[in-house]
């Protein structure tokens, strides 16, 4: 997959590796050349130092071929103004753009941009583990749905998946059994001692967690 990330800081530079690392043919852009350090020697990608906004210098590294575009600069205008331009103007299928102030979120979901806040992210992690227990909505950014962690016992062990799903309220989607994980089939039986991880309706937590006694 061709991508194109802009910002070579500690964000950018490390998605850069780990797509770079599984093959996807990655050019990273910086305004300043000494960002790109943060990749290391092993990088086998494509750097480029310059603006975003340049829609020369942005020809010149074939952004029409681009299957993804992705803003995570430090500045929240930068990002939206970066992704618009790949877009709207040179139409690049996948754009994604990083936002540091959750109030500019929705505003800026509205110009049909897929946002990424790292802020309501951390701090939704930080709220659930200080008040919830085995429960996670920072994993789904909406906050509608959270993943719930159940530790089967007897009483569950012999049940399949499709047993204890609860349609529109639970979904069973991996089971940690001893060091292997399990993308279970419906039919996939549980055994006393495995960890059950299912995605929730946040509004149906108190429900679930009733169902199964937690």
């Amino acid at each position: 997959m061709n991508i194109m990330i802009v910002g070579c800081g500690r964000v950018g530079s490390q998605l850069a590796l780990i797509l770079a690392q599984e093959g996807h043919n990655v050019t990273i852009i910086d305004k300043d050349a000494e960002a790109f350090k943060k990749l290391g020697g092993t990088f086998n990608g494509l750097t480029a130092v310059g603006n975003a906004f340049d829609e020369k210098l942005l020809r010149e590294l074939k952004i029409e071929k681009q299957e993804a575009f992705v803003s995570v600069t430090s500045g929240d205008n930068t990002n939206l103004m970066a992704s618009q331009i790949a877009k709207k103007i040179f139409k690049v299928p996948k754009v994604m753009a990083r936002v540091y102030d959750p109030r500019r979120a929705d505003i800026y979901k509205k110009f049909d941009l897929d946002i990424i806040s790292g802020t309501s992210l951390v701090a939704a992690m930080i709220r659930d583990k200080i008040i919830e227990n085995r429960f996670s909505s920072y994993l789904i950014e909406t906050g509608e749905m959270g993943v719930l962690e159940i530790a089967a016992d007897k009483e569950m062990a012999g049940k399949m998946v499709s047993d204890i799903n609860i349609p529109d309220e639970f979904l069973v989607v991996v089971i940690e059994r001893g060091k292997k994980s399990i993308i279970p089939e419906p039919y996939t039986k549980i055994e006393d001692g495995d960890t059950v991880m299912g995605v929730v309706r946040t509004a149906s937590l108190e429900k679930v967690r009733s169902v199964f006694k937690l």
